[in-house]
């Protein structure tokens, strides 16, 4: 490969040895895979291989339940859904770029290596740590509905509100050009690298293109999700895949087998275009041209000034404290709906006491059918908030600060039995707003959370998505990307403050979290799994500040998923099997579904030396300078995902 670059799974502790591999298997101007491969055949294939039938072995060292070791490292770390794309983040962070430019980097990776997920495209929330400043920023950069999008205009195609389905997405198709908003993710990479990053599009795009020019192996994680959506902008059942998708993501009209060495030219081409031009090329010449067009021809509404005048912009993140002031919490706020996980946090501070007197989450712990109630019913109340208030906050009022407080949440306390399950219902909240609309119950969705570290003690929480899996379905011709599709989480509801308009941003599932102590800077955490974000989030949050988790044991423990809409419970497996039967006889409607419910995970911690003194003393160009302590990382098991650093 160019530059001599692959992959390697992590670095430990000597900085700059990499593992090249797989470069001659590359096959310049095509995407072909091995014709003597081993006889490899996965799990889910007919017949099964005979390995299908073996069982795990049994961890010797650490802690046991966990699936591996954090990475503790002290200069810089990357962690994220894709192997490939967190070593093209630590590539940067060797040549001496900071958290910003690696988070770039990594994002424009997986636009290459986990394309179903994520795309210049589509969508980006980022919340941002500068330690210099101690300071916490967040970037909005999600999308904006066309000039067109008007509920006029999806009544006159015969799309309407569903009462019976309340809430985000009511209404709307699932998939198609009607679905697509003004892309923000690449308005957001030359933001956030203009304000703190110190490399160009230049540099930190280069990884990108190498992967996407010369080729990588496709897993079995990611082989398995690699199908299209019908695109064809007709009600009810659409039923043709969009041709120029099949040409970029597809070999011989069909999804590429797994091991296929991918290639994707148009982006790379696309990126040496961005590399020389920024995103002007994409908002203001010729991509823009590219993207009206293809829209044009599909009925779409989007307008070359839609695309020209796009901004995303920078806003004060939602925020609580926990634990009595000890932890500070930040969220991307509306019209993300993690400020639910700020509620969710102060729900469980104020009430958990209540519901159960002299008992903590740390007492009850998580063998305890009541501890995952108190989860449970939390959610509940959080979610029915999101969906009736989770707006554009520029366009309608997001009573987020009253929602976030200590005294609303005080409030909500006596709305749950600590011993039985609740129903749940439209939201109908007059103490709030009027005129309330409300949500789907299990919004589905394809994202990446990517987070990074620095040895100036920069911290990066990033989430990205096309939002479904390839989105929209509808790829701009001889570029390489997939259009999103997250307007179609408006709701048709004329009452709801979600309800689809012109320049108006939808109800985003995208959710990143940041933590302090006592003032300092803490952990990294988020994952996708569309509506799976905020309750996994909080369970997350939960494992670590309640349960004293490391980073690595927070993802793995077992997670449920609830559907506030059907009122329906799911948990994984072990967790089923351990709390199920109490859940069942308190009122849940429980079962558990195996793999794929619990959305997926990646966290950074900082541990500062206990001596004390400055996060980092770095300066110039001293690649082996490190953080005054250390970082430490997780990563999700339940798929690809791992941490690089060194």
């Amino acid at each position: 490969m160019r530059n001599g670059f692959s992959a390697v799974t992590r670095i430990a502790s000597t900085p700059f040895i990499l593992a090249v591999f797989g470069a001659a298997a590359v096959i310049p101007g095509t995407n072909v895979a091995f014709a003597d491969s081993p006889p490899v055949r996965m799990c889910s294939e007919s017949p099964s291989a005979p390995a299908c039938a073996a069982v795990s072995g049994d961890r010797s060292e650490g802690w046991v339940p966990q699936s591996r070791s954090e990475l503790m490292v002290q200069h810089g770390v990357v962690s994220t859904v894709q192997p490939l794309a967190a070593m093209a983040g630590a590539r940067i962070l060797m040549q001496g770029g900071n958290a910003i430019d690696a988070a770039v980097a990594t994002a424009a990776a997986l636009n290459v290596t986990y394309p179903a997920n994520v795309g210049i495209g589509g969508d980006l929330f980022a919340i941002i740590y500068i330690a210099k400043e101690h300071k916490v920023y967040q970037l909005n950069a999600s999308g904006k509905a066309p000039s067109g999008a008007t509920l006029a205009h999806l009544h006159a195609l015969g799309y309407q509100w569903n009462p019976a389905n309340w809430g985000p997405g009511s209404g709307m198709p699932s998939g198609g050009i009607l679905t697509v908003t003004v892309p923000g993710s690449l308005w957001g990479w030359q933001e956030v690298l203009d304000r703190f990053g110190t490399m160009t599009f230049q540099k930190v795009l280069q990884p990108a293109i190498d992967y996407a020019q010369n080729g990588f192996p496709i897993t079995e994680e990611i082989g398995e999700g690699w199908r299209l959506p019908n695109a064809l902008p007709l009600q009810g059942c659409c039923t043709q895949l969009d041709p120029d998708s099949v040409n970029t993501y597809y070999i011989n009209h069909a999804p590429p087998a797994i091991g296929t060495i991918f290639r994707n030219p148009d982006l790379a081409h696309t990126f040496r275009m961005i590399q020389q031009q920024g995103r002007d090329v994409f908002y203001k010449g010729e991509i823009a041209q590219a993207i009206v067009a293809k829209s044009d021809a599909l009925g779409g509404t989007m307008t070359l000034a839609d695309l020209a005048n796009y901004q995303g912009e920078w806003v004060m993140p939602a925020s609580t404290t926990y634990q009595h002031g000890e932890f500070s919490l930040y969220g991307t706020t509306a019209p993300s709906q993690a400020w639910g996980i700020m509620e969710a946090m102060n729900i469980l501070e104020a009430c958990v006491p209540t519901w159960y007197p002299g008992q903590s989450l740390a007492t009850l712990g998580p063998a305890n059918a009541l501890f995952w109630h108190a989860l449970i019913e939390t959610k509940k109340l959080v979610y029915a908030d999101t969906y009736a208030h989770n707006a554009d906050p520029d366009v309608v009022s997001v009573p987020v600060p009253k929602l976030t407080s200590k005294s609303y949440a005080a409030s909500l306390c006596s709305k749950v039995n600590p011993t039985h399950a609740s129903a749940t219902s439209p939201p109908s909240y007059d103490l709030l707003s009027p005129h309330d609309g409300a949500a789907v119950g299990g919004i589905g969705g394809d994202t990446i959370y990517l987070t990074t570290a620095d040895r100036w003690g920069n911290m990066v929480s990033w989430i990205n998505s096309n939002y479904a899996g390839f989105g929209s379905g509808i790829t701009v011709p001889g570029y390489g990307f997939i259009l999103h599709n997250r307007g179609g989480l408006f709701t048709l509801d004329p009452n709801s403050p979600n309800v689809i308009a012109p320049h108006k941003r939808p109800y985003n599932t995208l959710s990143a979290v940041f933590v302090t102590q006592n003032g300092l800077p803490l952990l990294t955490s988020g994952q996708h799994g569309g509506d799976q974000q905020g309750m996994g989030n909080m369970q997350v949050l939960v494992n670590i500040l309640d349960l004293g988790a490391n980073m690595q044991a927070a993802g793995d423990m077992a997670r449920f998923t609830h559907r506030q809409v059907s009122n329906t419970l799911q948990l994984e497996t072990r967790l089923f099997n351990l709390v199920g039967s109490q859940l069942i006889s308190m009122g849940h409607k429980a079962s558990t579904a195996g793999g794929g419910i619990a959305g997926g995970y990646q966290g950074i911690m900082f541990v500062p030396n206990p001596d004390g003194g400055p996060l980092s003393t770095c300066g110039g160009s001293d690649a082996n300078c490190g953080v005054n302590g250390f970082y430490r990382t997780g990563s999700n098991f339940r798929e690809d995902g791992d941490s690089i650093g060194w």
